[in-house]
């Protein structure tokens, strides 16, 4: 997955500065969020295998995309095909997104709860990591009732796991050590 990540970053570096320069990050998240839909169907998997020549697999693959791909994005899809990176389609559009979201200083924020949190528990939650760290903060809330009671809170590589389940295991291995 790592590997997949540093070939495709270049590429998703690229578009997403092109897409600046051209005020169209909106469309070209757009674009690449339909073309890594295409590259993941099985029927192309069969002109992405390298099999065929980058000419039919570039004329195949935007025929599908149909109007969904403007010049640019016909562009990009060739340059991908010459290089038999078609296939990392969904990676670069994962980058992109992730270029895009860290531009408009926000963060998506993964809260795992043993209950449905109310409104008010929401704005105070999203004020409060909104302060940490110092972005606007997208909250994608769950919950999982093997919680017991508590939250999980992920936003990128921090974890604050603040569930009562969490507190009774380090419990546990505190009286077990």
């Amino acid at each position: 997955m790592s590997e997949l990540t540093t070939v495709a970053r270049p590429y998703a570096i690229a578009a997403f500065n092109f897409a600046v320069e051209k005020s169209a990050i909106d469309d070209w998240q757009a674009m690449l969020a339909f073309a890594a839909e295409v590259s993941m169907n099985d029927n192309m998997h069969h002109y992405m295998s390298g099999a065929v020549a980058s000419g039919l697999v570039t004329d195949v693959f935007t025929k599908v995309c149909g109007e969904q791909l403007n010049e640019h994005g016909k562009n990009l899809i060739k340059v991908l095909a010459e290089n038999n990176r078609l296939t990392l389609l969904p990676e670069i559009s994962t980058l992109y997104n992730e270029l895009k979201i860290e531009s408009e200083k926000q963060i998506n924020v993964d809260v795992l709860s043993a209950a449905i949190l109310s409104e008010a528990q929401l704005t105070k939650l999203s004020a409060a990591l909104e302060k940490r760290f110092d972005r606007k903060v997208q909250l994608n809330c769950s919950v999982d009732p093997t919680l017991i009671a508590g939250m999980i809170i992920k936003a990128g590589d921090t974890v604050i796991d603040g569930s009562v389940n969490s507190q009774l295991n380090r419990l546990n291995d505190a009286l077990q050590a």
